[in-house]
């Protein structure tokens, strides 16, 4: 009985780790190390360095979710994943000229990049470049920024990369879907999955996953930066508000406090006069006697 657990925990284990898609850091950590290499064979120079990796990221980002699909034997996956490979390959003969683009088709790490075996699937590109820590090149310089945003989905399904350079672009057949030995590709790449009868149609709740998005980092970090801008400011407009207030109603105190202080000393003084017109009035009323009873004597 523990056998029969343990072997099942395994199992699920390793159905995990197969279909566990990509995260975004590790979408630009194999879209860099197969752009450095295409960069290093290829001889780009630093424009060229920059579409390639734009546009490596643009396929690796659309296919990871789709490739658990790909695992499961679905045709309708296998079909959408040479279509994603056929948009990249299209990008790539605008950026590369023609010298490069067909040094690129010679090279299958590059022009068919992934492959299963196993019931895993991984990049061609490591079979060639063993060591997975050593890169040519520098990272590009939007590496961390970039998400998607030159995908053709944002230009009316138009390459954003066609008409950039004046080089001889390629003019051949690059789509693999129609090429004549497209099902002998195909087993070169996935021959180890098991292909599921009447699976060449798309389910109706299955959809891509978009992943690319156009600036969606900026535009949330400008917004946030407004909101807390304007909350701050708000804020400090109330508090503004409140000690003006505060401090209008300190003064109006004052003022009252040094009023009833002025009228306490003037009714005091006006006491103090009071009290010695009385006195004099006193005094001499007094006197006058004094001196009348002197006169009597």
């Amino acid at each position: 009985m523990k056998r029969i657990l343990f072997i099942f925990i395994v199992a699920m284990m390793s159905t995990a780790v197969c279909s566990a898609a990509m995260s975004n850091s590790k979408v630009r950590k194999e879209t860099l190390f197969l752009t450095d290499k295409m960069a290093y064979e290829l001889k780009l120079n630093t424009e060229q360095y920059n579409d390639v990796y734009e546009i490596n990221y643009d396929f690796i980002s659309g296919i990871r979710y789709l490739m658990d699909d790909v695992l499961r034997g679905e045709e309708w996956a296998l079909n959408r994943y040479y279509d994603y490979l056929d948009v990249r390959n299209d990008d790539l003969r605008w950026v590369l000229s023609n010298q490069q683009y067909g040094r690129f088709m010679q090279a299958a790490y590059f022009y068919r990049p992934v492959y299963v075996s196993g019931g895993r699937w991984s990049f061609r590109v490591y079979i060639t470049y063993t060591n997975h820590n050593h890169f040519y090149f520098p990272r590009p310089y939007h590496y961390r920024t970039y998400s998607g945003g030159h995908y053709r989905t944002h230009y009316n399904n138009v390459s954003y990369y066609r008409g950039r350079y004046h080089h001889p672009n390629y003019s051949g057949v690059y789509r693999i879907r129609d090429n004549k030995t497209y099902h002998t590709t195909r087993r070169s790449d996935f021959g180890s999955v098991t292909i599921r009868p009447n699976s060449s149609v798309r389910p109706a709740g299955k959809k891509d996953v978009i992943t690319t998005r156009r600036s969606s980092n900026n535009v949330r970090s400008s917004s946030s930066s407004n909101s807390n801008s304007t909350n701050v400011r708000s804020s400090s407009n109330t508090r503004r508000s409140s000690s003006t207030n505060s401090s209008t109603r300190r003064e109006s105190v004052k003022k009252e406090n040094t009023k009833t202080k002025d009228t306490n000393k003037s009714s005091g003084r006006t006491r103090v006069s009071t009290d010695n017109k009385e006195k004099k009035s006193s005094t001499t009323n007094n006197s006058s006697r004094s001196s009348e009873r002197t006169r009597k004597l």
